[in-house]
């Protein structure tokens, strides 16, 4: 986007945004409308000869004449808005297999934290990922994980094909940290568990695994990656003599995890859907999805107008969540006076699937997975992790590009283990690019930082670091900012908020 396009773009209101998505379907329809498709007026309105009901009111005309494309917009934009939890996983596992040649049941071990390289969701780069993707149809899948210990630990969940996270894995995970064989089955299985298992029965067939190897007290980047590398992922039919684990490391690869936002986001909906088993409370949207040419057991067919309606629809879902983020509502800040929003934003449940038992809250999913993924099982009252979102400076406005922003960080953090900062493309959640490839700093940096007199740091994000303060600084190449703070293992003063961070504001 440019930065016309983005200045206007943010002058739209949520609502503006909306109505300015049905004119484009139904303004040019409204032109020389033929009289034909006008309701006509009763000549004898009251003589008791017409019923009451049954047709709209005199003189009304539709707001359209092709409803073919319209309706096919409307079904493709609330299609994108369903799917973001599956397309988002899914495009993860399509990346892996298409771009780094795995396979299902191979795991992506990072030898170090990630670069911009890694194109993904609001990523972590202060501890490498291991990641892995297989497939229940070929029956149960074993996956061995280590106990944590002086060596490491590992962190993470494990998500079924909507991205509903189906096992959490490390110290406050299902294995408690003492190391287990998990059993994942597919939906019906029905078959005894063996001995020495602990089960996990998926909804859906593919699945997927992301976790962060943890470095023990007094252990290196290096250390963490070979602790991950006691992992073992196998069939089940294959556990009497398991297979050579193939570990792949794409720290020098381009590895493109981000959803399509054109055509292709449709063509990823199909091959989800293609596979998995359709719930319940889904079977109305696939009914819908046949007229755009995505139906289970048959191949991607679409038009020419639902082509036309998708690309469009596809693009319009984008924009609106990027204002859906701009005005996000005071309620949603973690502290009423600043300007943070919690990236882990649950349902009423304190889950994340946002299924209740009369209605399934399309809005709020959506957008929690647009800028999130790997969701904890259930957000508890003091989650390990805390990740706040800067979506304004200390004056309420929002971030933007080519400015340079400043964040006072204070000496003493409300952290047990460490804090960051990382900077994201607002764009696209993802890393940003710059010649520097530095996209965090953290704790781990402070013995490099130029500290304040009070002992903390200042934090400088933006295009071009201040003068003799380049080891402070997060470039941010023309992008639009999104930064995230983290805290890893966040105290009582933060889940009470006694604690409160400053906003970030425009540097002099």
């Amino acid at each position: 986007m440019n930065s016309d396009d983005l200045a206007e773009h943010r002058l739209l209101n949520r609502r503006e945004l909306l109505t300015r998505t049905a004119a484009t379907v139904s303004v040019a329809a409204l032109v020389s409308m033929p009289p034909a498709l006008a309701v006509p007026t009763p000549a004898m309105a009251q003589d008791g000869q017409n019923p009451l009901g049954g047709q709209p009111a005199s003189g009304s005309t539709p707001s359209t004449r092709d409803f073919d494309y319209q309706i096919k917009y409307q079904r493709a934009f609330e299609a994108v808005l369903w799917n973001m939890p599956a397309i988002a996983i899914y495009s993860i596992r399509r990346a892996a297999f298409d771009s780094l040649g795995m396979k299902d049941n191979d795991i992506i071990a990072y030898s170090a934290v990630g670069t911009p390289k890694l194109e993904a969701i609001t990523a972590n780069s202060t501890t490498p990922y291991i990641a892995a993707y297989t497939d229940l149809r070929k029956g149960p899948v074993v996956l061995e994980v280590p106990a944590a210990g002086p060596d490491g630990s590992l962190y993470g969940q494990v998500v079924d094909a909507w991205q509903f996270t189906i096992a959490d894995v490390g110290p406050s995970g299902i294995d408690r940290g003492n190391g287990a064989k998990l059993l994942f089955t597919p939906p019906g299985y029905a078959e005894a568990v063996p001995d020495g298992y602990l089960h996990v029965a998926s909804p859906n067939y593919r699945i997927a695994f992301a976790f962060r190897s943890v470095p023990a007290a007094g252990k290196t980047a290096t250390d963490a990656h070979t602790y991950a590398q006691r992992l073992r992922m196998y069939y089940l039919s294959e556990a009497g003599n398991p297979p050579q684990q193939k570990f792949v490391d794409p720290i020098d690869q381009r590895y493109p995890t981000l959803p399509f936002y054109d055509e292709r986001h449709f063509e990823d909906m199909h091959a989800i859907m293609s596979v998995e088993p359709v719930r319940e409370h889904d079977k109305v949207m696939m009914g819908m999805l046949k007229s755009l040419g995505i139906e289970k057991g048959k191949p991607f067919a679409p038009d020419e107008t639902a082509k036309r309606a998708m690309n469009q629809a596809v693009v319009d879902v984008w924009f609106y969540l990027q204002d859906w983020y701009d005005h996000t509502p005071d309620t949603m800040r973690y502290w009423p006076d600043r300007h943070y929003v919690s990236l882990l934003q649950a349902d009423n449940n304190k889950a994340f699937s946002f299924i209740y038992d009369d209605y399934v809250d399309l809005l709020p999913r959506a957008a929690e997975y647009f800028w999130c993924t790997y969701m904890p099982k259930m957000l508890s009252d003091a989650p390990a992790t805390q990740y706040m979102m800067a979506m304004a400076d200390k004056d309420g406005n929002l971030l933007e590009a080519g400015q340079l922003y400043k964040l006072d960080i204070p000496a003493e953090m409300p952290v047990k283990q460490f804090w960051a900062i990382t900077v994201y493309d607002r764009a696209t959640m993802s890393f940003i690019y710059s010649d520097l490839d530095r996209t965090t700093l953290s704790s781990y940096d402070l013995d490099k930082m130029k500290k304040n007199a009070d002992g903390g740091v200042s934090i400088y994000v933006g295009p071009k670091a201040p003068e003799g303060l380049e080891a402070n600084w997060i470039p941010t190449a023309g992008k639009r900012p999104l930064p995230a703070v983290r805290f890893y293992g966040p105290t009582d003063a933060f889940n009470n908020k006694t604690f409160k961070l400053a906003d970030f504001e425009l540097a002099s």
